[in-house]
């Protein structure tokens, strides 16, 4: 029989906020027996997003997290509220060995399988990300 999960986090914008989500979606892929590894990817992934909220968005007092687990996939969505901002014309960037920022765009595409930026200016950015998901226990998935 098929698992699936679906979460929705309305946030507010603040440091607290990313350890809600980060402690909510971890333990929620550890509890359907997710690998270690492959939930903590997820949940470094999740923290860089919501970290980029906080950083780069708009006006808004809040912002959603939805998650969607379902057999071997999991969804990501990290929706705000503001400007939003054109990945695709993002020049090339590699930040030096010494520096505290800027690498949340290359730990998120190193961490997850897919990653997709649909920007909605005025109303914000969502970062869609998808993480083929790897099983400690596969007997939760068997009924």
């Amino acid at each position: 029989m098929p698992m699936e999960l679906a979460l929705n986090l309305r946030l507010p914008r603040d440091r607290m906020s990313v350890s809600v989500a980060r402690h909510v979606v971890r333990n929620a892929v550890q509890e359907l027996g997710v690998d270690a590894d492959c939930a903590y990817d997820i949940e470094l992934a999740l923290s860089e997003a919501c970290t980029n909220v906080l950083l780069h968005s708009g006006p808004g007092d809040e912002y959603d997290v939805r998650v969607e687990l379902a057999d071997e996939r999991c969804e990501i969505q990290v929706v705000d509220v503001g400007r939003g901002f054109d990945h695709g014309r993002l020049p090339p960037f590699s930040p030096g060995p010494d520096a505290e920022r800027g690498r949340g765009l290359l730990i998120m595409t190193a961490l997850v399988d897919r990653l997709r930026f649909r920007v909605r200016p005025p109303s914000g950015t969502i970062v869609r990300m998808e993480k083929d998901l790897v099983y400690a226990d596969r007997s939760l998935l068997s009924g």
